[in-house]
């Protein structure tokens, strides 16, 4: 268990979170591939502002993760937020409290809102944070994006601050460019990130490094 503890950890997220005892984790906060082909140069063709990033043509958006990925996550975990989780509701449960991201994307053809299914049992919450392209909500500190799919900063910030504690365990099995690392890191939260693309691996841990300093301030 030790040596997945804020780490990012290459590897078949499957095949790694079956390694992880029941229930060792507080918080399941990913975002996986929603089998719509995002990963395959589908958003070059889209209408924006300016000229779509090329994040190249690879294959791990072609299909959602079995449910098996679904049982294990729940295993795992005492509770998880699953960005996409309209795309997999054959594997969760009835939910009363769904997150609800409003991008503030203006006229393209990216969905306005984004869903999470979350396990608790509370009530729907809703955030509104612009990410259209180069226009982001803070434009004063804007994220750089370095994956098709990636989460603002923000976003997951608001989302640990509002479902999560200081020094919980936090596991992300599709980090992507690593979005919930960097938010844990900031916000005193231990992490696991399992990522299966190598160079998004190393630009993970690179993000997650460069915030080092603000850990003394957390810890």
């Amino acid at each position: 268990m030790k040596k997945f503890i804020n780490k990012v950890v290459e590897g078949d997220c499957l095949e790694l979170v079956r390694e992880l005892p029941d229930k060792c984790v507080d918080l399941v906060l990913t975002d996986p591939p929603y089998g719509i082909g995002e990963a395959n140069g589908k958003n070059k063709s889209r209408g924006c502002l300016a000229k779509s990033r090329d994040y190249g043509n690879l294959k791990w958006d072609n299909e959602i993760p079995s449910k098996a990925h679904f049982d294990e996550m729940l295993r795992v975990s005492k509770n998880q937020i699953i960005f996409g989780g309209n795309y997999f509701v054959e594997y969760l449960k009835n939910s009363p409290c769904w997150i609800v991201w409003h991008k503030d994307n203006g006229e393209t053809d990216f969905a306005d809102c984004e869903l999470a299914w979350t396990s608790f049992k509370s009530a729907t919450r809703y955030i509104k944070w612009r990410w259209q392209g180069f226009i982001q909500e803070n434009m004063k500190n804007k994220d750089t994006r370095y994956h098709p799919t990636q989460k603002p900063l923000g976003v997951m910030r608001w989302i640990l601050e509002k479902y999560s504690k200081q020094t919980d365990l936090i596991l992300d099995p599709f980090a992507g460019s690593g979005t919930t690392g960097v938010a844990c890191k900031e916000l005193g939260r231990n992490f696991i990130l399992m990522e299966k693309e190598a160079e998004y691996c190393k630009i993970a841990m690179k993000r997650i490094e460069s915030i080092k300093h603000i850990e003394q301030d957390l810890f």
